[in-house]
């Protein structure tokens, strides 16, 4: 019962989201929509960092190659000669459904995290955090200058939209269900005794590298399958899957509870609400009555003040790391039960 309630929290948190955000105007809809895809991004995140403990600043870029991929593979041909002239032959040529451009975006991302986790994850602390800020750099100047791959500094138009509240729903339950499998799995078990004590783990014969890849590899092909649904939801430049996306979805980890899948659910759901809000307040919302404007850049200076704040007063997070399940009083009563003879 446990173990189902601590997976029952968090689709139930995307499955309220998901249902609420059909309620409301089209124009609400597309914040909606916008948080189901950054609750699949921070589970990605919380894949990697949640249990390895080690800081990465380069899921973004798998974010970036899954979007590109699927966005190069479901433009018409006729409109990728028009828009992307400089565009490969065989991208020209290639297209696929939906489902499909998902999945090779999930691929794509994972099998480039497995490339540069190979030596990146034999790093910790400072060292792997800089690294993987490498990573992001190099592929956000690829996909921002090289024509041969994409619009380059353009933005993705043509795209087929077909990211709505249900693909969304799924595209971040997929996450959720994989990021609780991997962390119940003996696979989760020794990555996080590698994150609670390294030398130990690694004097019981635990391989340290292994099991970073891993969770490394897993990680970015869930990243690269949310950059898949992001680029269905609306037409994306190098910028938006790059050093702001990237600090936005870290908060939403921080601020939920880094430790816990639970805590990166409600990070991203609290976070992205409050930074949706004044992100739209730069044009104006109505807040009972009252116009509400206030001046760009104030949606990224209110996250990282509550970050600073959640750190302070509660540095393990909303969630305190930790994820839901029954009272002590009532986990042992049903212990106990399940052991009494029948």
């Amino acid at each position: 019962m446990r173990r189902v309630l601590e997976l029952l929290a968090p689709v139930a948190l995307v499955l309220g989201t998901a249902v609420l955000g059909l309620e409301v105007s089209s124009y609400l809809q597309a914040y909606f929509l916008d948080t189901l895809v950054k609750v699949a991004i921070v589970v990605a995140l919380y894949v990697f960092i949640g249990n390895s403990g080690v800081l990465s600043f380069g899921h973004i870029s798998f974010v970036a190659l899954g979007a590109w991929t699927a966005g190069v593979l479901t433009i018409p041909e006729g409109q990728k000669r028009t828009v992307m002239p400089g565009l490969a032959h065989f991208l020209v040529t290639t297209n696929v459904g939906n489902v499909a451009s998902l999945a090779l975006a999930a691929a794509v991302g994972g099998v480039f995290a497995l490339a540069v986790g190979l030596p990146l994850m034999r790093l910790s602390g400072l060292a792997a955090g800089i690294a993987t800020f490498a990573v992001l750099e190099i592929v956000d100047n690829v996909l921002n200058y090289d024509q041969s791959i994409g619009p380059a500094e353009n933005a993705f138009s043509s795209v087929p939209s077909t990211t709505g509240i249900w693909q969304a729903a799924i595209g971040a339950l997929i996450c959720i269900a994989a990021a609780f499998a991997y962390q119940r799995s003996r696979f989760g078990r020794l990555l996080r005794a590698t994150r609670e004590d390294p030398s130990a783990a690694a004097a019981a014969g635990i391989s340290v590298h292994r099991q970073r890849l891993g969770a490394f590899a897993l990680s970015g092909a869930l990243a690269g399958l949310a950059g898949g649904l992001y680029i269905h939801l609306q037409p994306l430049t190098t910028s938006n899957v790059s050093l702001e996306l990237t600090f936005v979805t870290l908060a939403m980890l921080v601020v939920g509870g880094s430790g816990s899948l639970l805590g990166a659910v409600v990070g991203a759901l609290v976070l992205n609400g409050i930074y949706s809000f004044f992100s739209a307040a730069t044009n104006g919302v109505d807040v009972f009555g009252w116009n509400l404007i206030v001046p760009p850049g104030t949606a990224e200076i209110v996250l990282g003040v509550l970050m600073a704040v959640v750190l302070i007063l509660r540095p393990s997070g909303l969630s305190g790391g930790r994820e839901l399940s029954l009272p002590r009083r009532a986990a042992v009563a049903d212990l106990q039960k399940a052991r009494a003879p029948t």
